[in-house]
């Protein structure tokens, strides 16, 4: 094989043995991903996913997905039992509701506050020739991530300041130039990925005198180059999980990164918050796959020169890039280590008595090292919240479960009010494959608990791609829902859970709430502990100023995750909704050190998103 290297960057003077992805480089590249310039077209203002996508309840219970896109999540009949749960804890009744009411397709524009633009700014884009928009549309979709109150606020048209102009760049030369002359003409930038963030990552300050611009990286979507020799693939920081996942998968390869938001979010958008996926037992998070970072900042390009495997060269900046929110540049590209795909992929599921008993026996399987690639416990709260999804049984159907459930009484001793239920995915070479699984059966057993099915294990770990689809419904129902996560040492995991669910209570309670609940499922397991994700829900009929009532209580629980000895998130970032917990999390120094880095990278604070600490913070901070 010749040593051409078709794809990388002019100037390149490596030579190594390459397998290239795309025969012709060029026209690849003029070749757009699955999310198009106009996000309006395929997606929603007002809530998750895809516009022809939404879950419907008609009469008497029933449940569809109103798309084919989710094959395993079809069409659901709430039973009887499960009716009357929700009405006790919900407090509302799914056989009842009808004429539910929706947002209209579109927003609409009138209540766009018009842009602030910049004749310099606007001449010097048109010089080069660089595509934007200051369309009302464009502009709100952009103003707002995915958090419950960005939603909301979106829906009532509460955004007060949105970006002033929208700019799509084709490439890492492209933001080079975007950013230069932003620095001159004095433009707050703010990047803009998949737009899945649930941290208000892309809110607007709305006291800033100079215009902003959305920097949407989606229409840089392609990959540069696969090194089939080094299993490295070299992507454009917009491409989506999904659409790198799709190509990889052709050509037999895999990063394995798989969160829930793969879909919709973006390969610079997983470095900028410290991302972690599904399958990261096998495949590690987001900063065990990157070997290198193409930063664009005010000051110039931050990229390190080896792609070699490891480098002891001082300190590692590759690690003050992950994590940086849009504070400090724009991510434009990004290499990733990739494996050969499985060759055997297999769901399981288990029931245990209870949570603290799944608890023990997932820290047990990581004491013993034996992580299947992905392993999820969730508590009884949860799984009775999955059954509301359940698939449409016929009369026999429910006859078989009903005795399923007896003997799960009356031979394993588990009690359908108390169980908890795990899901895993094994993958690996097939003799691989199996012996962990016969490793994990037997601790199943160990721990009281029985296998509940590779169907149930494959319905249960899809399922979580629709859980946007299902917070929508809600909030169309009056409910208010959401979720937040931790991470916390093993000896800490059911205290942080029981304490931060009685902290909910309490302040429900005190609050007034009548209908609420509040679960909680471990998510990744680590040697040293475990992430935690919290569900919050509630009935907010009658309440005053529900979106206040719920971030109060949401508040006072991250403060008690934090009590327990969690803190403020596992992987989904800070944003600007977590940054009151940063000096305490990472003490005032390292805010210190952090504002010396923004000044160094940043002196005119073109990227002032108001993400990681507040503004008052970084001026104030000295070393």
């Amino acid at each position: 094989m010749d040593s051409e290297l078709h794809g990388l960057n002019a100037g390149s003077d490596r030579e190594c043995e390459r397998l290239d992805y795309f025969d012709d480089v060029e026209n690849n590249r003029k070749s757009s991903g699955s999310i198009p310039l106009k996000r309006q077209e395929l997606l929603k203002w007002h809530g998750w996913g895809y516009k022809d996508t939404k879950v419907i309840v008609t009469q008497r219970g029933k449940l569809f997905i109103t798309s084919n896109r989710y094959p395993l999540v079809k069409i659901s009949q709430v039973s009887q039992k499960v009716r009357e749960w929700i009405q006790q804890v919900w407090g509302i009744d799914l056989y009842e509701v009808e004429n539910i009411p929706e947002p209209p397709e579109n927003p609409e524009i009138s209540n766009f506050p018009g842009p602030f633009l910049d004749s310099e700014f606007l001449d010097g884009l048109l010089t080069l020739q660089i595509v934007y928009s200051t369309d009302g549309e464009d502009r709100f979709f952009r103003s707002h991530g995915q958090a419950m109150s960005d939603i909301m606020n979106a829906r009532q048209y509460q955004i007060t300041r949105l970006p002033d102009l929208v700019v799509w760049p084709n490439s890492h030369e492209d933001v080079v130039k975007i950013v230069d002359l932003s620095n001159k003409c004095n433009i707050v930038i703010i990047p803009f990925g998949g737009g899945t963030n649930v941290t208000s990552a892309v809110t607007c300050n709305p006291n800033e005198t100079r215009m902003i611009v959305s920097l949407d990286t989606s229409q840089m979507n392609q990959i540069l180059w696969l090194d089939k020799r080094n299993l490295t693939v070299c992507v454009q920081s917009g491409i989506t999980g999904q659409d790198l996942e799709e190509q990889l998968f052709r050509e037999g390869f895999t990063t394995g990164h798989d969160p829930d938001s793969l879909e919709f979010s973006s390969v610079g958008g997983w470095v900028s918050t410290r991302a972690s996926g599904m399958k990261k037992n096998r495949y590690g998070n987001i900063e065990d796959l990157v070997v290198h970072i193409r930063f664009v900042t005010a000051v110039g390009v931050l990229e390190k020169e080896s792609r070699g495997p490891r480098i002891s060269c001082g300190i590692d900046f590759n690690q003050i890039i992950l994590g940086s929110e849009g504070t400090l540049g724009v991510i434009t590209e990004v290499c990733l280590k990739v494996r050969h795909l499985p060759q055997l992929q297999v769901y399981a599921s288990f029931v245990f008595p209870d949570f603290e008993t799944g608890v023990k026996f997932t820290h047990d399987v990581a004491m013993k090292n034996i992580q299947p690639a992905s392993l999820r416990l969730m508590d009884n709260m949860q799984f009775r919240m999955g059954l509301i999804m359940k698939e449409e049984q016929t009369f026999i159907g429910e006859i078989v479960d009903k005795l399923k459930l007896i003997a799960l009484s009356a031979i394993a001793n588990i009690n359908e009010d108390e169980m908890s239920f795990a899901v895993a995915v094994f993958e690996g070479f097939k003799d691989e494959v199996a012996i962990n699984k016969v490793k994990i059966e037997k601790l199943v057993v160990k721990y009281g608990g029985v296998s509940a099915g590779a169907k149930n294990g494959e319905r249960g770990y899809l399922l979580t791609s629709t859980i946007g689809y299902m917070r929508d419904i809600c909030l169309n129902l009056g409910m208010l829902s959401d979720s937040f996560e931790t991470s916390v040492p093993w000896d800490r995991v059911l205290q942080l859970c029981q304490n931060v669910k009685s902290v909910v209570a309490e302040e429900s309670k005190e609050k007034g709430l009548k209908h609420l609940s509040v679960c909680c499922r471990v998510t990744q397991v680590y040697d040293t502990g475990a992430c935690v994700y919290f569900y919050f829900a509630f009935n907010a009929a009658g309440v005053v100023d529900a979106l206040r009532v719920y971030e109060q209580i949401e508040s006072r629980a991250r403060d008690e995750a934090i009590a327990c000895g969690g803190n403020i998130s596992h992987h989904h970032g800070v944003g600007q909704k977590r940054r009151k917990w940063v000096p305490r999390q990472i003490s005032p120094t390292a805010v210190g050190l952090y504002s010396a880095i923004k000044k160094t990278l940043d002196p005119n604070n073109v990227f002032a998103v108001q993400n990681i600490v507040l503004p008052a913070e970084i001026t104030s901070s000295k070393l």
